[in-house]
C-alpha cells in the first residue's frame, strides 16, 4: 500500500443486510462453538502495553495506523451485516501492543497486517520481521523500548518474501548497519529473487488487486472494512528493504544469532517462494512464519500470486511437528497469537498439516474424477474434526478459492472444455450474452426477482455481463453492487468480504481518484537486483513502440562491478548477465543509483549525461529511445466495468 492511499467515505452510503443475509449468519451463530473464549484469552496473554491513542504518525504527521477506527467492534455481538465469526475474528486482531511470550521474546502484535517479534541476544536485539512500512516498525520498536531496557539491533530475520515482512527493515536498522556489519540481515535462500518477482514484475498489477483484498480504500465500519484476516490491514507509509547479507541455504541449518541458538527449517514454496521456519531450543520456542496462522491460507491470494503448493506445505509442518513438536513449549507465528503447551502446539499443527492435505488430496481426487474447478469449489468440505476447529476458518483463504488455485497448480486454468478454450472476450461475450437473454432490460427485471430471493452469486453473475455489455446502464450497476454487497455481508473470509464490499463501491462511485505515485517503490527497486530490474524493464517495453527497432546497448555499473548485453530485437528485450557484445549500438558507463532514477523518471539520459553520472560510447540516442518505449503502470485501471479502451 502507498503512502498516498486512504480510506474514503463512500458516497453512496452502503445497504443494510437483507432478510437471506440474516438469516445466512444467524445460521453461522448457531453452527460454532462461541462459547470457546479461549483464543481470547490467548490473545491477551502476556500484554505489557497496548499501542498509545491507537494510532502511528509517519513523518509528515499524517496517520499511518488507526485503530481507533474499529472501535465498532470492542464489546459487541455481531451485527447483520457481518458474518459473526468473521466477526469473532475481527476483535480478536483488535488486540494490540508489546507482548511478553516467554523470557527474552516479545511480540508486537495489532501494529499492521503482521506481527513483529524481538529476541533479547546476549548484546543486543533479533527482531523478526519489521512489518510493512518503516514508519510502523519505528513505532512498534519505540514500544519496546518504553518498557524494556534500550539496546542495540544485532540481526534482522526475514521469515519470508512477502512486503509485509520486511517492509519497515528500515525502521529498526539502516544499510550502513548491515554494510558495516553492525546488523546481520538474514533471509532464506531466493529471498530476493522472490521479492522481485512478486513485488516488482506484477507489482502493479499486484497493488490494484490487493485493495479489494485487504479492503483499504474502504471505510472502517459494520458495513466496511472489519478486517483482513491476517490482522486488520496493511500498514500505510513508506516501504523500505535492506538486502539480506546472509542467507539460509541448507534444508535444515542451525546458526547462533548473539548467543541465541536458531534452527532454520527451510520451506520454499509454500505460503511464499521462499520461507523458513525458526526453533530456538535454549528458549523452547518454535516461530512457524506464515505456514501455520489462525485459519485457512490462500492457495492464491485474491492479489495474485505463483500457485502455491499445499502438498509441500502440508510436509513441511510434519517435519515440522517431528523435529521440534516434542520439544516446544510455545508456538508463535508472524500473525496471530502464540500457542502456549507442549500438546497443545502438536495438536494446533496436527490440524494446520491435515487442513491443507485435505484440500490439496480432495480437490485432486475430484480433479481425477473430471470434475471442473468450480464444481470442485462447490462440493470440497472440511471433515467434521476440523469444520468446526476456529483455527481453520477461512478467513484469509476459503476451500472454495483454494480448491481452484489446486486445479491450475496441475491442470492449469483450461477446465478442459473446448467452448472454454478461447470463449469471446469480455465485452463482446456479454453483449451477445444478453442480447440472447432478452436485453438488458428483461435481464435486469428477472435479476430483480432473484435478489429478492436471496440468490446473490447469480445476480452478481448476470448483472456482470450487462454491465459489461452496457458499462453506462445505470440499473444494472447499482443492482450489481447490491448483490456484491450482501455476498459482502455473509462473507467469513476478510478477504472475500472486502473484495465483495469495495467491488460494490467502485460500481456505485467509480474508481477512486488517487494522487500519482511512484512506479515502484524507490527503496525496493534500488534493493532488487540488477538482473530482476532488467526483466521489469522488459514487461514495461511497449510492444507496438519498439515494432521496427534493433539494438544492442552494453551496461557495466562501476559500483557493483557489473555488466550486461541488453539486446531489443523483434519488439523484445532480453539480456545476458556478465556479458559486453562485441557489436553493441551503445555502452554505458553508470550507477545502479541512477539506473534506479532513470526507472523512475526523476531524470533522463540527456540530463545524466550532463550530470556526469553517466557515460556513453557509441549512439547515445539509443538511450532515450530505450526509455521512451517504456510504459508507466497506472495503478486504478478499471476491474469491474471494461474501461475505456475495451469496446
Amino acid at each position: 500500500m502507498g503512502q498516498t492511499e486512504k480510506p474514503i467515505a463512500a458516497v453512496t452510503a452502503p445497504k443494510d443486510a437483507e432478510p437471506a443475509t440474516r438469516r445466512a449468519n444467524a445460521a453461522v451463530l448457531a453452527a460454532l462453538p462461541f462459547e470457546d473464549r479461549g483464543d481470547f484469552e490467548d490473545a491477551r496473554r502476556g500484554l505489557i502495553a497496548a499501542l498509545p491513542g491507537g494510532e502511528i504518525r509517519g513523518d509528515g504527521g499524517n496517520v499511518v495506523w488507526n485503530l481507533r477506527a474499529y472501535e465498532f467492534l470492542n464489546g459487541r455481538d455481531a451485527p447483520p451485516t457481518v458474518n459473526p465469526s468473521l466477526w469473532r475474528m475481527a476483535q480478536l486482531n483488535l488486540e494490540n501492543g508489546l507482548f511478553k511470550v516467554v523470557d527474552r521474546v516479545y511480540q508486537i502484535r495489532g501494529l499492521d497486517l503482521a506481527n513483529m517479534t524481538i529476541i533479547e541476544g546476549d548484546s543486543g536485539l533479533i527482531i523478526i520481521d519489521p512489518m510493512t512500512t518503516r514508519e510502523v516498525a519505528a513505532a512498534g520498536l519505540a514500544l519496546y523500548f518504553a518498557h524494556r531496557p534500550r539496546r542495540p539491533v544485532v540481526a534482522v530475520i526475514y521469515s519470508h518474501s512477502h512486503v509485509d515482512h520486511f517492509g519497515g527493515a528500515k525502521g529498526v536498522a539502516s544499510d550502513e548497519d548491515a554494510r558495516a556489519g553492525r546488523v546481520a540481515v538474514i533471509a532464506p535462500d531466493g529471498f530476493m529473487e522472490a521479492v522481485g518477482g512478486e513485488n516488482v514484475l506484477a507489482g502493479n498489477a499486484m497493488t490494484r488487486r490487493a485493495q479489494f483484498q485487504f479492503g483499504s480504500l474502504l471505510p472502517p465500519g459494520e458495513r466496511g472494512q472489519v478486517d483482513a484476516g491476517l490482522g486488520k490491514v496493511t500498514a500505510r507509509g513508506t516501504v523500505t528493504l535492506i538486502a539480506p547479507t546472509t542467507l539460509i541455504v541448507e534444508e535444515l541449518e542451525t546458526r547462533t544469532v548473539d548467543g541465541v541458538d536458531i534452527v532454520f527449517q527451510l520451506a520454499p514454496d509454500s505460503e511464499a517462494p521462499a520461507e523458513m521456519h525458526m526453533y530456538f531450543p535454549q528458549l523452547r520456542v518454535l516461530n512457524m512464519a506464515e505456514n501455520a496462522t489462525r485459519h485457512l491460507h490462500n492457495f492464491i491470494p485474491l492479489r495474485g500470486a505463483v500457485v502455491r503448493d499445499p502438498r509441500l506445505w502440508s510436509g513441511y509442518l510434519s517435519q515440522a511437528i517431528e523435529m521440534f513438536g516434542e520439544r516446544s513449549d510455545v508456538l508463535i507465528a508472524q500473525h496471530h497469537w502464540p500457542t502456549w503447551g507442549r500438546e497443545r502446539v502438536v495438536d494446533f499443527l496436527a490440524k494446520q498439516r491435515d487442513l491443507y492435505k485435505h484440500v490439496h488430496d480432495q480437490a485432486v481426487r475430484m480433479m481425477n474424477l473430471g470434475l471442473r474447478p468450480g464444481d470442485i469449489a462447490e462440493r470440497l468440505t472440511l471433515p467434521p474434526e476440523l469444520a468446526r476447529e476456529w483455527s481453520v476458518r477461512g478467513y484469509y483463504g476459503t476451500i472454495s478459492h483454494n480448491a481452484k488455485a489446486v486445479f491450475q497448480r496441475y491442470l492449469s486454468w483450461y477446465d478442459g472444455n473446448p467452448a472454454n478454450l478461447n470463449p469471446l472476450p469480455p465485452v463482446e461475450g456479454a453483449r451477445k450474452t444478453v442480447a440472447y437473454m432478452g436485453g438488458a432490460a428483461q435481464v435486469t427485471a428477472r435479476a430483480r426477482e432473484d435478489f429478492a430471493n436471496g440468490e446473490y452469486r447469480w445476480v452478481a453473475q448476470v448483472m456482470n455481463q450487462v454491465v459489461f455489455a452496457d458499462p453506462d446502464n445505470a440499473e444494472a450497476r447499482a443492482l450489481f453492487a447490491d448483490a456484491l454487497e450482501q455476498l459482502g455481508y455473509q462473507a467469513e473470509s476478510a478477504t472475500w468480504r472486502n473484495a465483495y464490499l469495495y467491488g460494490a463501491l467502485e460500481l456505485r462511485n467509480g474508481v477512486m481518484k488517487l494522487p500519482p505515485r511512484a512506479i515502484l517503490s524507490p527503496d525496493l527497486l534500488r534493493a532488487v537486483t540488477t538482473d530482476i530490474f532488467f526483466n521489469f524493464m522488459a514487461v514495461r517495453l511497449n510492444a507496438a513502440r519498439a515494432t521496427g527497432h534493433r539494438f544492442t546497448i552494453n551496461w557495466r555499473f562501476s559500483d557493483t562491478g557489473e555488466t550486461l548485453a541488453l539486446n531489443l530485437e523483434n519488439a523484445t528485450l532480453t539480456h545476458i548477465m556478465g556479458k559486453q557484445a562485441a557489436s553493441a549500438n551503445a555502452s554505458v558507463t553508470t550507477t545502479r543509483a541512477t539506473l534506479d532514477a532513470l526507472a523512475l523518471r526523476r531524470t533522463t539520459p540527456a540530463e545524466a549525461i550532463q550530470a556526469g553520472t553517466f557515460s556513453v560510447s557509441g549512439d547515445w540516442q539509443v538511450l532515450p529511445k530505450l526509455f521512451g518505449m517504456l510504459d508507466d503502470f497506472t495503478m486504478m485501471f478499471d476491474i469491474l466495468t471494461p474501461g475505456k479502451g475495451a469496446a
